[in-house]
């Protein structure tokens, strides 16, 4: 389900209220604000936190589409016997 639209976005309060900080920490399912343009936030993987700038591009999106939390499967051909 999504959001209902009489709320509006959801945006974190930490970064209304620290503008100034380069060293935001961010929530993934909050917007991105017009605030945050040209700084560097980080944001949580489950593991480890990764340093995403933000562009004109990326106002608007959630901030967890730029983190991505799995790893992309490798894939291997499986050498078998030959008929």
């Amino acid at each position: 389900m999504s959001r209902s639209k009489w709320k509006g976005n959801f945006l974190n309060n930490t970064l209304l209220k620290e503008e100034t900080s380069l060293n935001n920490i961010t929530q993934r399912n909050s917007i991105v604000p017009s605030i945050c343009l040209g700084k560097f936030v980080y944001i949580h993987t489950g593991n480890e936190f990764k340093k995403i700038f933000i562009s004109k591009e990326k106002i608007g999106l959630k901030f967890g589409v730029f983190a991505y939390t799995r790893k992309g499967k490798i894939k291997t051909k499986i050498k078998g016997k030959k008929k």
